[in-house]
């Protein structure tokens, strides 16, 4: 019984510890702050991929809608791909905003601007296109709702362009720029070095007599 007590004990003191904050689970120096950088790279991958896709699964199914292949209502899977583009869209913009005054400390503020407005563009014109999609899909299957998706096709293929031009800019903005460096110039800084803590070590030590 003692020895069951003294086990209880024992654990009681490990939970406590470890929710002080006295133990904590080793991390490699920069982890957390570099998967924090390439959190938004990431989700931006997402989007950018979908309107790749977009021109050619929106004019696939506009021509079988058109040949009278598939029904009008199969046009309802391009108003859902292209809904997932604009809320990752969305996501993505938002995580790269939640970033924008860290990265600011390293790069010019002009630079990020224009990327964001690069990014801010992209959305938009997703968005302008998302709600083509929509009134295609309430007017078909008539020749209207067929030449509303026409206009839409056209449309993803400008969206594809945007995606490009904003994914090159935040590539710059890494590659060029230099953001990289509001991460691992921070995971320095905060960081003491090596021989740092030696020589500190050496001049606390008690000297011989």
């Amino acid at each position: 019984r003692f020895g069951r007590e003294c086990d209880s004990c024992h654990n009681l003191a490990l939970k406590l510890r470890h929710e002080r904050g006295l133990f904590k689970s080793p991390e490699r120096p920069g982890e957390h702050s570099m998967d924090a950088l390439f959190f938004h790279p990431r989700l931006v991958h997402f989007p950018i991929a979908i309107s790749v896709l977009m021109p050619f699964l929106a004019a696939g199914l506009l021509t079988a809608w058109w040949r009278n292949w598939l029904s009008a209502r199969t046009w309802l899977i391009v108003v859902l791909f292209q809904a997932t583009l604009v809320g990752s869209a969305v996501v993505a913009l938002k995580a790269g905003e939640a970033e924008e005054e860290r990265v600011g400390r390293v790069v010019a503020e002009e630079i990020i601007e224009h990327h964001e407005e690069e990014a801010t563009l992209f959305l938009r014109a997703a968005l302008a296109v998302f709600f083509l999609t929509v009134i295609a899909f309430k007017f078909s299957p008539g020749p209207t709702g067929r030449w509303i998706a026409l206009v839409a096709v056209a449309g993803t293929i400008v969206v594809m362009f945007l995606g490009y031009r904003a994914g090159q800019s935040g590539g710059e903005l890494v590659y060029t720029h230099g953001a990289a460096r509001a991460y691992t110039d921070h995971d320095k800084t905060d960081a003491p070095s090596d021989s740092t803590s030696h020589d500190s070590d050496e001049g606390n030590a008690p000297e011989d007599h």
